[in-house]
């Protein structure tokens, strides 16, 4: 089935492979383009992914790259790249108008993304914080990202197709 989202994601040494069964099970719900699994990322057959990914390893594209940096040089060449990141000059989530085609990148549970990386991304967006945490689980943040991204495109979507009828 082809992806109905022109979507791309980067995970870069995301450590919990509960966390990347979570976000290749929302990026089924998305129905995103591709999925890339860089670094220390766990991927498949990583025997706990299934756990949280419901099978969704089977329905989403996706493709393993050691090289973080390589991968991200290769995407920017064809499509935007948005850290989703807090960084002093993000903007939040809601606040930004997201472009289609898309890439994103969500990075390490405690690190956050590498500074190379951010380097090379077009944008950065956050999910602003109002409680005493400094930020959400990753595959939490990514829930909330993907679908304000859908929503947007279908919200488009929707405005063109009332537009041809007038």
């Amino acid at each position: 089935m082809k992806p109905l989202h022109d979507i791309t994601v980067i995970l870069e040494d995301i450590r919990s492979a509960l966390n990347v069964g979570a976000i290749f099970r929302t990026s089924d719900g998305a129905s995103i383009n591709k999925l890339y699994l860089t670094g220390i990322t766990p991927y498949p057959p990583h025997n706990r992914i299934p756990k949280t990914a419901l099978g969704a390893i089977d329905t989403v594209v996706w493709e393993y790259k050691k090289d973080t940096m390589e991968c991200v040089k290769q995407i920017v060449k064809d499509r935007p790249i948005l850290a989703i990141e807090i960084t002093p000059e993000a903007v939040a989530y809601s606040d930004y108008d997201f472009p289609e085609p898309v890439a994103i990148v969500m990075g390490n549970e405690i690190s956050g993304i590498s500074k190379n990386v951010l380097s090379l991304c077009t944008a950065t967006i956050k999910i602003p914080m109002y409680g005493s945490k400094e930020s959400l689980n990753v595959a939490t943040a990514y829930g909330i990202i993907i679908y304000e991204i859908v929503r947007q495109y279908n919200v488009r979507i929707n405005n063109a197709k009332n537009n041809r009828r007038d």
